[in-house]
């Protein structure tokens, strides 16, 4: 039997219940979400069921949600099934001021790399991590680069010309 995206979902349904919330599909990838509480029993189930077999962790990130009070930070885990040769995403909300989260480098060990990326670059704390320190930023670094916490350009640059960044009035759309 071809392992489909309504098996799964039915399968963690089952497992999960109301631990679960926006279940979807977008362009054919089965997408939820649940609580941060849930990260690693969720991930160890899709580890270790038979029949689902998630087995390989494709990638680990994280998103910055500044309007979402509460819940600012996500991150992102993305699944495959090599066996059934199926991927998923599966993602968790935290709280910008308290962003700790569960590590999984105990199920996956390429989540080592991957959660010190997070890190680094979201501030997201995996707790239970072997070695939770900067990867490719410099230690001293006292905020996170990915954060949208600032604007993205200075607005008091007096150098830059809006026609050469297609800003100009001539650029305009109408519609």
């Amino acid at each position: 039997m071809a392992l489909t995206n309504e098996y799964i979902q039915q399968r963690l349904t089952e497992k999960f219940g109301a631990g679960l919330s926006a279940l979807e599909e977008p362009y054919g990838l089965l997408t939820f979400t649940a609580a941060k509480e849930l990260n690693l029993k969720i991930l160890q189930f899709l580890f270790d069921d038979e029949e689902l077999q998630f087995q390989f962790l494709t990638d680990l990130t994280a998103v910055h949600y500044p309007d979402k009070k509460g819940a600012e930070l996500a991150v992102v885990y993305h699944l495959h099934s090599l066996k059934n040769n199926i991927r998923l995403r599966f993602k968790i909300y935290t709280d910008i001021n308290d962003p700790k989260v569960f590590t999984a480098t105990k199920l996956y060990a390429c989540a080592n790399w991957m959660e010190r990326e997070t890190y680094d670059f979201f501030g997201v704390e995996f707790v239970g991590h072997p070695n939770l320190k900067r990867i490719l930023n410099v230690e001293e670094m006292d905020y996170f680069p990915l954060r949208k916490e600032y604007p993205l350009e200075d607005q008091t640059r007096i150098d830059k010309d809006d026609d050469m960044f297609g800003r100009g009035p001539d650029n305009l759309i109408e519609r």
